[in-house]
């Protein structure tokens, strides 16, 4: 790191809440947060229900006052809605000035999905489509909308690099703000993906919990815990698809106030066997971890935030590389999943 860059403001949007004192005493509760949700698999008629993330009702309420608020906003997907509202909530947080020339970097894995979806299933069934349905779709959707709300003239990126978008639109706003381009850089990211379509993909990956009152382990049953990340027992996959948004504010150098420093950061690449492989001992983790520890010992850390999306390999690559790089003394571990 050429310098420090200090993290002074947040905001999130999820099935835990949207505000972090709902969304903390939502973590200490013991209970999970995920929902059912009705689908139609493969466009047959035929219903089932899901586990999703879904956000609450109240929560809804507000997205869809923002989409009402403005002309130009009700044809907007809920990606694009998510992200400004938590941008707003950050900016305010930050006591930025809406009109700062300040950096967005919004990511999604997915991107507008629901929109997509629907101009699609337009199509197969009348071969026109909407005149809306490119500029609402595009990747780049999230971040511009954003900036053009916040109405800041600095730079917009837009990328999507699946599970890890979110954290690289944090490395993107550290790469610009220490290179001197801007000083200051909002970042986060942006998923709406809970439709029939994209649960039903990552069902055929066998992936995705199922409901049904079998035992996924020798303890829980599935309906206490839908998706089991840390239960390493796990006879099948558990991972639960959910949405939400986050928006973080980095500024550059040690701000006071500010709730926390970026001293570090790492990043790899995981080479793929096939199209959704990883190592036994998820070696990019593990290249990424040492690169953000850089000349820090491993047994100053304190806690680490994983990824552990509820599937068996996965969950154990992420616990082995850990293991490599902590060796005797394992961090606090955590997920929100």
């Amino acid at each position: 790191m050429n310098q420090p860059i200090s993290i002074t403001a947040f905001a999130s949007l999820s099935a835990l809440g949207s505000n972090p004192k709902e969304i903390w005493q939502n973590y200490l509760l013991d209970k999970h947060f995920l929902s059912e949700k009705e689908i139609s698999p493969q466009g047959r008629n035929d219903q089932k229900n899901v586990f999703v993330g879904q956000i609450s009702k109240e929560n809804q309420q507000k997205i869809d006052e923002l989409r009402k608020s403005d002309s130009k906003y009700k044809n907007l997907d809920d990606t694009v809605l998510f992200a400004i509202y938590v941008s707003r909530e950050a900016i305010k947080n930050a006591n930025w000035d809406f009109k700062d020339n300040f950096g967005v970097n919004f990511g999604s894995s997915r991107g507008a999905t629901k929109l997509f979806e629907k101009y699609h299933q337009e199509f197969i069934e009348t071969q026109q489509s909407s005149t809306l349905s490119s500029p609402t779709t595009t990747l780049g959707n999230i971040s511009s909308w954003v900036a053009h709300d916040l109405q800041t003239s600095g730079p917009e990126i837009s990328h999507s690099i699946t599970c890890s978008t979110a954290l690289h639109s944090l490395l993107n706003g550290v790469a610009w703000i220490n290179s001197g381009m801007s000083n200051k850089f909002l970042v986060g990211g942006s998923e709406a993906p809970l439709t029939d379509f994209t649960i039903a993909q990552m069902q055929a990956l066998k992936v995705y919990a199922k409901r049904h009152s079998e035992l996924v382990s020798e303890s829980h049953p599935i309906e206490n815990y839908p998706c089991k990340s840390f239960d390493l027992k796990k006879k099948q996959n558990t991972m639960v698809l959910g949405e939400g948004a986050s928006a973080v504010c980095l500024e550059k150098g040690n701000v006071e106030n500010a709730i926390a420093t970026i001293s570090g950061i790492g990043y790899a690449t995981e080479i793929l066997k096939h199209n959704t492989s990883v190592t036994t001992d998820a070696e990019c983790f593990q290249k990424s971890m040492k690169m953000a520890l850089g000349n820090t010992n491993p047994n100053e850390i304190d806690a680490i935030v994983m990824h552990a999306p509820g599937t068996i390999k996965g969950d154990q690559s992420e616990i082995n590389a850990i293991s490599k790089i902590f060796c005797n003394k394992t961090p606090f571990l955590t997920t929100n999943k």
